[in-house]
């Protein structure tokens, strides 16, 4: 919000200095994010009077003039616009002065050999239009050559551009501002008062009474109020300077004066209004002052309507949309923008008004939609006032009336607004409450010993409240208030600790004490992030980089949760998993020439079923490719990534932390390889999966031959590495004894896992050793041999084996280790029908 100062003085009586009162309001959370100094723009530059003009003797486009600039003897300047010429009364830049607009100081000069003293200006030059065709001259034939320029073009204001916070709607206007200011300083409030609107007995126009013009409101909670006002005999011109000059000042371009007024009391009141051609209302709906009758409505848009807004664009409607309609054809975007055939032009005589109240959701919505956002709905996303309506209804009509010559024959409302009593709320505030949470205050000077800190006084405290505009009634107690809050602050005035915020903001926020712990402890941080940072530097470790991606994801149905409100099409369903995040990025990477992408990310995933909408956090990773790309010693060839390979990178992981991990084949995941996935578990419970991308979607995605990737539940991750086992590992000392080795090789059917030949094994042996020396003598077990193709029986593979065994106190001898190792060849051969090899 830009806010002029001059204006600004207009409603409340300050002589602050410009950067005095930008502090001021920046303590109070209005953060004043620039101050323009329009002073500087026309420094140096007065009233001049074109006494003569000649043409340049050297130049066909160029004029010789002399000019009263007040001085002693009239200056020569060389100008080149064609529409100078004597007795204009012209802004003029004398020698030494400054255009900071356009970064030009004014030297005496020779142009074509003639002496210029100065330069006549345009607009542009002076920073209030972008572009000019000429000089400027003013309309008065009575000025003073050598008076300053400034005041005549709005240039003796400084601007402060403002930024409020979004719970502060009020202070998107005017009045708004000057209210706060005069709460801070105790300066005078002078509001613009508008007298009520006086209709006529009779129309001119016969047809059109209040009974003629109706308004019907489709959907009241989307629009509690609306008023429409007939005008007659608009005469549509440009606006008066000062109206010009303030909405500049104000960053609002000057249309008409029909136009402008409407944008002067939004910024006055923050009250956005709009006005209509009658005429082409009339012609819109079919209507003839003979017959008909001209009805205002507001409805929700239908599918297949389309409505060509002020911006030029025709606009295809949704439910979405709050629509203006006449006799129920769409007019205008309600709350947002209006339509291009029913605007204001330089024939319009006659003019509805349309001052409303729209919902702020309702409103949000449309403009998304529409992706359009214009002043009126910014405001209205913010919340209106409803005390501001009426008041700003009747100041335009009074403008209209006094600047474009407008006669008022009609009004008609559809009003579901509850009582102006209603409009208010009453709160119920503590002198207690307010010096809990606030602290005592700083002293003015510093404290003897004994002396105790103070807190805010009574009177303060009320006096505060009642600067805000409320009414503060105490209570019995004297320490207590009821306090009736403004109807233009209501929507962010709810409860009592909004009014300590307030108490708080208005006194001086840096006038509290502040005071540290007595006892300040160390930080720390929870056992699961403790966690967490160490399983991310587990995945860094295994060469795996974090990627984050967004919850938000294309719509593909199934089980996914689709957002009610999205932002965009694209991102307006929850993601359903990781996987397919890390795969896009895999694919995007390898597009842009950066090689394959090995990465993790931990996230939360969302889906829907039978008990509801459900949520969990997992933790994925994809990584493929050579492991050894760009290496000399594989001659520039590229060897894809093998499965076992993939499988030890996410093992060295588990390993780090002492977890025990089983896999186990899976064929439940379309995205993955059928014989190259495999489910992963911890004690029991389904961890995740882990497997190789479908050659299928490898295909279609260009992918390298071998890609791999997996997902982790995270809760049961961190749930195993809380247990006390892990966290708290005991030490066991190393054997001194020299290891005893087997090899056990066999025939074995493609169907049994090595996971599970594995467990047998040390259940078997763990069950063997028990009988005879009440201790596990098996150390480890690890595959070195798998053999499949000719000379072995179809459907099975040639497996071997190397077991380990270790007493820790004594060199083992084959008296202790045959009869283990014999059991446990029994039992692959019996459980899994193997055929003994050695």
């Amino acid at each position: 919000m830009r806010i002029s100062l001059n204006w600004l003085r207009e409603l409340v009586d300050i002589d602050l200095p410009p950067e005095e009162l930008a502090e001021a309001l920046t303590m109070a959370g209005f953060e004043v994010e620039d101050i323009e100094d329009r002073r500087t723009w026309a420094a140096g530059v007065v009233v001049g009077k074109v006494l003569k003009r000649d043409p340049h003797p050297n130049a066909d486009k160029l004029s010789v003039c002399q000019v009263d600039a007040g001085m002693d003897a009239p200056l020569t300047i060389v100008c080149g616009a064609a529409n100078v010429k004597a007795d204009l009364y012209v802004p003029v830049a004398t020698v030494g002065a400054y255009l900071a607009v356009v970064d030009l100081k004014i030297r005496p000069t020779k142009l074509r050999g003639v002496r210029s003293e100065g330069m006549i200006c345009s607009l542009q030059e002076l920073g209030l239009a972008k572009e000019s065709e000429g000089i400027h001259s003013f309309a008065e034939t009575d000025l003073t050559p050598g008076a300053d320029v400034r005041p005549l073009l709005g240039l003796d204001d400084v601007v402060l551009d403002l930024t409020a916070t979004a719970n502060r709607a009020d202070a998107l206007s005017m009045v708004g501002v000057a209210r706060e200011v005069a709460a801070l300083t105790g300066a005078e409030l002078a509001l613009p008062v508008a007298p009520e609107i006086t209709l006529p007995k009779t129309s001119s126009t016969p047809w059109l009474t209040s009974e003629k013009l109706t308004v019907k409101v489709a959907e009241s909670r989307a629009c509690p109020a609306y008023i429409g006002t007939a005008i007659e005999n608009i005469q549509v011109k440009p606006s008066p300077e000062w109206l010009q000059y303030r909405l500049q000042a104000s960053g609002i371009r000057p249309i008409n004066n029909v136009v402008d007024i409407t944008n002067y009391v939004l910024l006055e009141w923050g009250q956005p209004l709009h006005a209509f051609d009658r005429e082409s209302l009339m012609q819109l709906a079919a209507i003839t002052e003979e017959s008909g009758q001209l009805a205002l409505g507001v409805r929700f848009a239908e599918k297949g309507e389309s409505l060509k807004t002020l911006d030029g664009q025709t606009r295809a409607l949704s439910t979405q949309n709050l629509a203006i309609v006449v006799n129920d054809k769409p007019v205008a975007l309600a709350g947002v923008m209006g339509g291009e055939e029913t605007e204001v032009r330089a024939e319009t005589k006659n003019l509805i008004l349309e001052a409303a109240l729209f919902d702020p959701a309702a409103i949000r919505r449309s403009a998304r939609n529409q992706g359009l956002r214009s002043e009126s709905s910014a405001r209205y996303e913010r919340g209106i006032s409803q005390a501001a309506l009426d008041l700003a209804c009747c100041r335009a009509v009074d403008l209209l009336v006094e600047l474009a010559d407008g006669v008022p024959v009609a009004q008609a409302r559809d009003d579901s607004r509850p009582d102006p009593s209603a409009w208010t709320r009453s709160i119920e505030l503590h002198l207690e409450r307010v010096n809990q949470v606030l602290g005592p205050v700083m002293p003015e000077e510093a404290l003897d010993e004994g002396e105790e800190l103070q807190y805010l006084p009574v009177g303060e405290v009320k006096q505060i409240l009642e600067a805000l505009g409320c009414q503060v009634a105490s209570l019995v107690d004297g320490q207590s208030w009821t306090v009736a809050v403004p109807a233009y602050r209501s929507r962010d005035l709810e409860r009592e600790i909004d009014l300590i915020e307030e108490i708080a903001r208005l006194y001086g926020y840096n006038r509290f004490c502040d005071t540290l712990p007595e006892r300040p402890q160390s930080g720390y941080l929870p056992a699961e992030q403790v966690l967490q940072r160490q399983l991310r530097a587990a995945f860094r470790a295994a060469g795996l980089t974090e990627l984050v991606h967004y919850s938000l994801v294309k719509p593909v149905g199934g089980r996914q949760i689709a957002i009610a409100n999205p932002l965009l099409a694209e991102y307006s369903a929850l993601r359903t998993d990781l996987v397919s995040g890390l795969i896009d990025a895999f694919q995007y990477n390898l597009e842009q020439g950066n090689g394959p992408l090995n990465g993790y990310e931990i996230g939360h995933i969302f889906w829907q079923d039978e008990a509801g909408l459900q949520e969990k956090e997992v933790v994925a990773g994809i990584f493929g490719g050579d492991p050894a790309r760009g290496r000399w010693v594989r001659g520039g060839r590229e060897y894809p990534m093998t499965w076992y390979e993939a499988k030890g990178q996410l093992e060295s992981v588990f390993q780090r932390f002492g977890l025990v991990v089983e896999y186990q084949p899976d064929r439940r995941n379309p995205r993955l390889h059928p014989g190259r996935t495999a489910s992963l578990w911890l004690r029991g419970e389904r961890l995740g999966t882990f497997g190789q991308l479908h050659p299928q979607l490898r295909q279609e995605r260009d992918l390298p031959e071998a890609v791999y990737c997996f997902e982790l539940d995270l809760a049961l991750l961190l749930a195993e590495l809380t247990m006390e086992e892990l966290l708290t590992p005991e030490f066991a000392s190393y054997s001194m004894y020299p290891a005893s080795s087997r090899d056990i090789a066999f025939f074995i059917s493609t169907d049994v896992s090595v996971a599970e030949i594995e467990r047998t094994i040390h259940k078997v042996s763990q069950a063997a050793t028990n009988k005879q020396t009440k201790e596990n003598l098996l150390e480890s077990v690890e595959l070195f041999d798998r053999y499949a193709g000719e000379g072995i029986p179809e459907g099975q593979h040639s497996l071997a084996f190397r077991l380990v065994y270790r007493g820790r106190d004594r060199t083992l001898t084959d008296a202790d280790v045959d009869p283990v190792h014999q059991q446990v060849r029994e039992a692959i051969a019996e459980k899994f029908d193997a055929s003994l090899r050695s």
